[in-house]
């Protein structure tokens, strides 16, 4: 047997599995590619599918403060996931073909976003565009991308039953991530992280400010963004927290970036 070809690397002749190799890369820094970039993730659900009455006045605040700041705008998907979702899951379509199928509509919401931001320099993009990010700004778009991870039929199965883990929030997340981005904050149709859904209980407390691994142990049955999130957040090396305002009300938007402690604030 002819042995094993090697290049001459510091990594030659490792599996890529090997625990001491992985901890002698921890604590690395890593090369933030728009360390200014705020990422803004508009709600399909809570904030596409209302409607003109909430997404315009909305679409001029991000218009005006993308003059200040730099942004990135990433979009959800809302009732038409959960329509298709609801057919797929019970024609028994896989975990992968559900993401794949999903995808399609945050896409749309995408386009719409793009096209009501236009007069700011609204641009819609791909996420393989990602890393136009930077030369983009600097010649005054406001990029508006999909917020679905791009696994499609590679989604990871989940953990109980079959709808795909990775959603939209989660996409936000990413994106901030890999680009080493200032902020992620997720626009909802609620003030925040409640104990409870506020919709169904109305004695639910609003949570300000809570760690991520504190509200992984809590174990909620229900949340205002995807666990996944959580999760993640465990594990992020560039964004150390997710904030979530309502976007519905006029001024949260302006008074996260500036830096307010509005909503609530998940920390790494």
């Amino acid at each position: 047997m002819s042995p094993r070809r090697e290049m001459e690397s510091k990594l030659k002749g490792e599996s890529l599995v090997r625990h001491g190799l992985m901890r002698r890369y921890e604590g690395r820094p890593q090369l933030r590619i728009a360390p200014e970039l705020n990422v803004v993730k508009i709600g399909g659900h809570g904030i596409i599918d209302y409607g003109a009455d909430v997404v315009r006045p909305l679409a001029d605040e991000i218009g005006e403060l993308s003059k200040t700041y730099k942004m990135l705008i990433v979009t959800g998907g809302g009732v038409r996931v959960r329509h298709i979702l609801d057919l797929g899951l019970d024609l028994g379509m896989p975990t992968g073909v559900l993401a794949e199928l999903t995808s399609k509509i945050s896409e749309q919401n995408a386009i719409m976003m793009a096209v009501l931001l236009s007069q700011y320099g609204g641009m819609r993009i791909h996420t393989a565009d990602l890393l136009d990010i930077p030369m983009l700004l600097r010649m005054g778009m406001l990029p508006v991308t999909h917020g679905t991870p791009p696994y499609g039929l590679y989604e990871y199965p989940p953990d109980i039953g079959m709808i795909p883990p990775h959603r939209t929030d989660t996409g936000a997340l990413l994106a901030a991530e890999v680009v080493g981005a200032k902020r992620c904050i997720l626009v909802k149709n609620v003030d925040g992280l409640y104990t409870e859904n506020p919709f169904v209980n109305s004695d639910a407390e609003l949570i300000r400010d809570i760690p991520a691994r504190e509200l992984l142990d809590m174990q909620m049955e229900d949340l205002v963004l995807e666990e996944k999130v959580v999760e993640l957040l465990l594990h992020t090396r560039n964004v150390k927290q997710v904030q979530i305002i309502n976007g519905h009300k006029p001024g949260l938007l302006t008074a996260a970036l500036h830096g307010e402690n509005v909503g609530t604030i998940i920390r790494a």
